[in-house]
């Protein structure tokens, strides 16, 4: 079995371990491959941030952690001002970011995606404010939807004391406003360095977008990017490895 394959065949396993899923799969069948599914979590409207960075000429790095890097890294790549995401492991060590050495659960890592910006564009705060609504749901302590791990948390990893001043204030505003049904638990991390995941692990939503976790719980993320970020959202994803085909 190929890694890709090791790492579907997961997936799907943490997929079917939830009834709503498990519903999904035995009853749609054929139906699963043709049309989008009702995603496994619905988006938050929220306010943009009160702190911000202000827009400025060059590129910027963000790391986000929110559950499978698959979801992640594809709602980013539809983000205009966005020129790269990659997905990959940040918060252990160099030698531990390995797939499956990651998925034990003992590393420190988390599935995390590397993005690359243009403040001109987007700044950190948008990119919080599609992280925190879309990507993910900050309330999950340790899991995101299906998949059960400290690999699966929700962390910030600020590269510097700017991005770590505007998530902190960003994550007590949203508190104070309750537009979350619970707290955001979402951590942050400073010093960290990120590692690019595996090759099969790249592009994977735009690449398998009939996979059934993909087709419940990611690409109604990139509609929900598209729905409440139009003036964000960009049709042609940017892609890692596969020749930025939309």
């Amino acid at each position: 079995m190929t890694g890709i394959e090791k790492t579907a065949a997961k997936r799907l396993m943490n997929v079917a371990r939830g009834a709503l899923a498990a519903l999904m799969l035995a009853a749609a069948g054929a139906a699963l491959w043709q049309t989008p599914a009702i995603s496994a979590e619905a988006a938050v409207v929220i306010p943009p941030p009160a702190v911000d960075e202000k827009p400025a000429a060059g590129a910027a790095k963000a790391v986000f952690a929110g559950g499978c890097f698959w979801g992640v890294q594809g709602v980013f790549q539809h983000v205009k001002g966005v020129t790269s995401a990659v997905s990959g492991y940040a918060g252990g060590d160099k030698d531990t970011a390995i797939y499956e050495t990651v998925g034990t659960g003992r590393t420190e890592h988390a599935e995390a995606v590397e993005i690359i910006y243009e403040p001109s564009k987007v700044t950190y705060g948008q990119l919080l404010q599609v992280y925190f609504s879309v990507a993910h749901n900050p309330t999950q302590l340790n899991y995101q939807g299906p998949d059960r791990g400290p690999q699966y948390r929700s962390t910030i990893f600020a590269e510097n004391d700017a991005q770590k001043k505007i998530a902190e204030s960003y994550i007590a505003q949203l508190d104070k406003a309750k537009v979350f049904p619970e707290p955001i638990v979402t951590t942050l991390e400073t010093g960290k360095k990120f590692y690019p995941a595996e090759d099969y692990h790249q592009d994977f939503l735009t690449l398998n977008p009939t996979y059934p976790y993909i087709v419940y719980n990611d690409l109604p993320k990139v509609e929900n990017l598209k729905t409440l970020f139009p003036d964000l959202y960009s049709d042609k994803p940017v892609l890692v490895l596969a020749g930025n085909k939309s």
